[in-house]
């Protein structure tokens, strides 16, 4: 039996035109492109040789590896916002696959120079939901004309109208739904003087700093009272802000040109977009630590161990296509390792040398159970650590430093200055005292952090008849709080987990870092453990070495503001005759209750927040509820409110109100969670039919700015 099947199998292969043997020489023509025969000299560097096609394989046609049938443009699957090659065939996207080009999709990428016939034959990697992009080009839900809704929000039924009927309606406002009258863009669009609009803004912030009362202000301006929301309140701003943009993952390129559209054109100050449900607390966690960076990642093709937070380099990041192939090329060429601290064992955490199954949220107490053992160990940088300075960090060859030794003010924890101190504060370029100025301890006593070579990082001091810690001794009180035992406790994992990964990350010198995302950060204490996450590099110091925590390349901004731009910021943002945008938003983001003229004793009526901004969660309840003021006109795009945001069935009941939000106008691709409930969709553009400038992920240590192009035409009606 064993030989009939051999003679079958063998006379089988006999009848193909390309035998079993050829096949796997060629590899398949349809599956991965990069084996195609017009494709074999890549496969040729990767292998080391190369495989002659046969005659059969040779004369198959595969148009689309010809570069008259390429486009190269930006994924936005994800906001990773990888380099792509789209794919037409007469003139219909049909394939999309990653640029070998970029480093973000090939490793190591195509150099610029490389023709691009030869660069035709060369498919870089994509992740499948690179691969939708044609789907979601093509979703046979998509709206192609501007819709307006017949009926009450939410019943689905909608009539195609004109863009003249659209504009029309919207500008001018009136019984548009036999509803009721509401105002248009014109009615919100009140306060047009740009000098006019800067002389208020002067005023309601002396009104504001207690310089001017309210009523002095409404004497003075008694002839424009009516530009306000409430002249009672002028630091409300004018009616104009009763124009809300709320935006989502709205990228570069379009970011710059909604901003000037409702700051410098409309004049309001309510432009969200969606940071807060994403990754806010990630981002303030970074530029607290930093002084202005919010995302920096490890360099993972030369770091010899790092520990993912809540992430991984397959999964869930910023983002798995790049990140993937470092990850394995690292662990195939370099004495690589990594672990993983996830409740979930993901696919990432599979592949790890541990996985560290923490509870939910208890990131930041694994990060300071290993910051204990670290300081107890004395297995921190100390001369690192020791450097308050630039100046003092480039005598040791460093490239950063930190404040671990700047001293701290135990009574309102605050950094001690040069006047409390008693010291001389250092002076500008123009001979005037520079307030302000940071103190550390030295051997020799309190000295100016920027003039001191180095700075003694523990102990309790009096200065001036102030008590005073170093950084560093604070960090150590915190640690020093619990237990090993406790942290893992509160963890719900070994007290040996955190002792190893604390041993182990303390092994590689710089070499070493950690990741993290939303994982960790998006809990009520995400903030918190993000920096204890973050501290754990500052610990060794490996911030921009190689092999530890990074910045990445970078990119040159379109809006100018990077050195080398061929046009500046102040050319490519100036806004002729734009307006001066200014008061209270409407969600209370950067503003402090008790310094408003709204204030009437605590507690207040929804909460406010100082010390961030885009809360897109409470833009439409704060709205719908009329504090601080109500919004009029609002704008949607690129984001669904509805879906992404907790208790989205709240944010349904409130957008359904005519009465609650007058005029609701949503730009999407389809008929969405949140624009269904719009008074009118205009049909937006998929990211294969625009342009963009989306930015680069810190993961690729290559300098690199990326273009988004249309790849097809665009199945929307255009004005």
């Amino acid at each position: 039996m064993a030989d009939e099947r051999q003679a079958d199998t063998q006379q089988s292969d006999s009848t193909l035109s390309v035998t079993r043997r050829d096949f796997v020489k060629t590899s398949a023509l349809v599956g991965g492109s990069i084996a195609m025969a017009g494709s074999l000299p890549a496969l040729a560097r990767i292998t080391g040789n190369i495989v002659e096609p046969t005659a059969a394989a040779a004369s198959v046609a595969y148009p689309l590896n010809n570069p008259e049938n390429l486009i190269y443009s930006v994924c936005l699957s994800c906001h990773t916002a990888c380099t792509l090659k789209a794919k037409l065939q007469d003139g219909v996207l049909v394939k999309v696959d990653g640029n070998p080009y970029s480093p973000m999709n090939l490793l190591p990428a195509l150099w610029e120079n490389t023709a691009l016939p030869e660069a035709a034959k060369d498919d870089a990697k994509l992740c499948p939901k690179g691969q939708s992009s044609v789907q979601i080009a093509y979703d046979p839900y998509r709206v192609r004309k501007v819709l307006k809704r017949v009926g009450q929000r939410g019943q689905g039924q909608w009539q195609a109208i004109e863009w003249d009927q659209f504009i029309d309606e919207v500008t001018s406002g009136g019984d548009l739904f036999g509803e009721g009258p509401v105002d248009g863009l014109q009615d919100v669009y009140k306060l047009r003087d740009p000098g006019l609009a800067k002389e208020l803004a002067a005023d309601t912030s002396s009104v504001v700093a207690g310089d001017m009362t309210v009523d002095e202000f409404k004497k003075k301006h008694a002839a424009h009272l009516d530009l306000l929301i409430d002249p009672d309140h002028p630091d409300l701003g004018p009616v104009n802000n009763q124009f809300v943009f709320l935006g989502g993952r709205v990228e570069h390129g379009r970011k710059e040109l909604s901003k000037r559209f409702t700051y410098d054109g409309m004049g309001s100050v309510n432009y969200y977009l969606h940071t807060t449900i994403c990754e806010q607390s990630h981002h303030i966690a970074f530029k607290q630590m930093t002084g202005g960076k919010d995302h920096l990642k490890p360099d993972l093709l030369s770091a010899e161990f790092v520990i993912f937070f809540g992430t991984g380099a397959f999964e869930a990041n910023f983002g798995p296509t790049p990140m993937a192939e470092q990850v394995t090329d690292s662990l195939i060429r370099n004495k690589f390792k990594f672990a993983v601290v996830d409740p979930r064992l993901s696919k990432t955490a599979a592949k790890a040398w541990k996985w560290v199954p923490v509870n939910p949220g208890a990131d930041g107490a694994l990060a300071l159970g290993m910051i204990r053992w670290i300081i107890e160990s004395g297995r921190y940088d100390s001369a690192y650590l020791s450097a308050p300075s630039m100046d003092a960090a480039k005598t040791n060859g460093e490239v950063t430093y930190s404040d671990a030794t700047h001293l701290v003010r135990i009574d309102d924890m605050v950094f001690l200055t040069a006047e409390d101190a008693g010291l001389e504060p250092p002076t500008d370029k123009n001979g005037e005292p520079v307030a302000g100025a940071r103190v550390v301890m030295t051997d020799g006593g309190p000295a100016l952090a920027d003039a001191a070579p180095a700075g003694v990082l523990q102990g309790e001091f009096t200065v001036n008849g102030i008590a005073v810690k170093p950084a560093f001794q604070l960090l150590t009180d915190r640690a020093n709080e619990r237990t090993l035992a406790e942290y893992a406790d509160i963890c719900g994992i070994r007290e040996r987990d955190i002792a190893d990964l604390a041993d182990e990350f303390t092994s590689h010198g710089k070499r070493a870092a950690t990741d993290m995302y939303r994982g960790p950060v998006q809990h009520t204490n995400g903030y918190h453990n993000g920096q204890a996450i973050i501290t754990l590099n500052v610990l060794i110091g490996n911030v921009n070495h190689r092999g530890g925590l990074t910045a990445g390349g970078g990119h040159w901004h379109e809006d100018g503001s990077k050195p080398g731009a061929p046009f500046p910021k102040s050319v490519v943002a100036a806004a002729p005759g734009g307006l001066k945008k200014w008061g209270i938003h409407i969600n209370r983001q950067q503003a402090t209750y008790d310094k408003t003229t709204l204030f009437d004793g605590f507690p207040a009526k929804r909460p406010w927040y100082p010390f961030t901004n885009d809360v897109y969660q409470h833009v439409i309840p704060s709205a719908a509820a009329g504090y601080p003021y109500t919004a009029k006109v609002v704008l949607t795009n690129m984001g669904t409110v509805v879906l992404s945001s907790p208790a989205g069935q709240a944010q349904i009941d409130l957008l359904r109100d005519p009465a609650k939000i007058p005029l609701f106008i949503a730009c999407d691709i389809v008929v969405g969670e949140t624009s269904m409930y719009a008074d009118y969709i205009v049909p937006d553009l998929t990211y294969m039919e625009r342009w963009g400038t989306p930015h680069t992920s810190p993961t690729i240590l290559t300098k690199m700015s990326k273009v988004r192009q249309p790849t097809m035409a665009p199945l929307t009606e255009i004005i």
